[in-house]
């Protein structure tokens, strides 16, 4: 059953409350911010690579500040431990008591995710995708909305891993902040020199409603021909010749997933084709693996996916 249009208004109030709410604290970045509530609404997780000091873990904060609902910080280091993350069961009263790790949260702030060992990053892949973890043969279930918010460096590489490419393709988006503008800048001197910017946001939804809308979203309509554009775009990844790891089936569900979200945001209850165009960069970029050759010149897989979009035909016909 496709999702009606006072269901999708519903999730249009929730989409601009939070924007309203985050761009309080990132300003000048509204296709950032609007990425990070596609995150949310599509029940995805967020990857947030940039250099330091642009707002990476301020984004972070700020959303989760908009919606009252569970938050736990990780800092991760090369000292940190799995069952940090998973939790562990301890002897206590006459038996084994499961003790909740970081990841039992629905928004998890995972900062600078890179500079943990990647036995440590390994901890996170059944709760990303499963959203569930099993510490001694027992199974915990995860609360839900659950995200995953994530911000690495990808320039320093000193004491960093590389993250391993099942865990990059649990990801759902990735974005980059990159460096505000000129105007941006100078209110930022402005506000954040006055006071702490997170201490007045005060939250506009709640878990509950979050996870309404994301039910909404999931019945958002999808025309078959707009599948086959979706599955093509994510073909073509694997078919060029720069291409050493194209993107997974599961990039292409992340793809339509996040499309979905962003036609709800839109006021829609159905996908166009800019949706997936428009989406196919962030949702597909980090996934794919570009061969020697191609990593020596000049192009980058963002590049590739914009000419994989360039080169699959857009379905015409009434909408």
């Amino acid at each position: 059953m496709t999702s009606t249009d006072t269901e999708i208004g519903e999730v249009l109030a929730l989409a601009q409350a939070v924007r309203a709410t985050v761009s309080q604290v990132i300003e000048g970045k509204p296709e950032a911010v609007d990425l990070a509530i596609t995150a949310l609404l599509a029940e995805s997780h967020l990857l947030i690579e940039d250099v330091p000091g642009v707002g990476k873990t301020m984004l972070a904060k700020s959303l989760a500040r908009a919606i009252d609902c569970t938050v736990r910080r990780i800092q991760f280091t090369p000292d940190l431990l799995p069952s940090d993350i998973t939790g562990v069961s301890v002897w206590a009263a006459g038996e084994f008591q499961f003790k909740p790790g970081g990841i039992f949260a629905n928004i998890v702030i995972g900062d600078e995710i890179n500079r943990a060992s990647p036995k440590t990053q390994s901890a996170l892949l059944e709760a990303m995708e499963e959203r569930r973890v099993s510490v001694d043969t027992t199974t915990h279930l995860l609360p839900r909305p659950f995200l995953v918010i994530a911000t690495q460096n990808p320039i320093e590489m000193e004491g960093t891993y590389p993250l391993p490419e099942a865990q990059r393709d649990r990801f759902g988006l990735r974005i980059s902040m990159g460096y505000p503008s000129t105007e941006a800048e100078v209110a930022m001197l402005d506000h954040h020199g006055e006071r702490d910017m997170l201490e007045p946001l005060v939250p506009v939804t709640d878990a509950a409603a979050v996870m309404r809308a994301v039910q909404v979203v999931r019945r958002v309509f999808v025309h078959s021909s707009l599948k086959s554009y979706l599955v093509g775009i994510v073909n073509e990844t694997r078919s060029q010749s720069a291409t050493r790891l194209g993107a997974s089936p599961r990039a292409g569900l992340q793809l339509m997933r996040a499309a979905k979200a962003r036609a709800a945001m839109s006021g829609r209850n159905y996908v166009i084709p800019e949706d997936i165009s428009d989406l196919a960069e962030p949702t597909l970029a980090h996934r794919i693996l570009l061969n020697a050759q191609a990593q020596r010149g000049p192009n980058s897989s963002s590049e590739l996916i914009h000419a994989c979009v360039r080169a699959v035909p857009v379905p015409t016909g009434r909408r």
